[in-house]
């Protein structure tokens, strides 16, 4: 490769990115918003945990991770 391929390169690759910040920039859709907006902040976080509820939470609840098989047989049996 000669010398002036590679300065004909870097002279095209400059010139496309200056045309392609040219053309982002001309979007108003891409701008950052001018104007402030305030949103609501929470006042102070805390680490404590309630209790759970007994009725939810308890001994005898079903539990959905324990596989169920309905029925006597299995799938493929006769």
């Amino acid at each position: 490769m000669k010398r002036s391929d590679l300065a004909m390169i870097i002279l095209i690759a400059s010139v496309s990115v200056m045309l392609a910040y040219g053309v982002v920039s001309a979007i108003p859709v891409l701008k950052a918003p001018t104007e402030v907006v305030e949103v609501q902040a929470i006042d102070k976080y805390e680490t404590d945990v309630e209790t759970p509820s007994s009725k939810i939470f308890n001994a005898d609840a079903i539990n959905p991770t324990v596989d169920v098989t309905i029925g006597g047989e299995s799938a493929g049996g006769q």
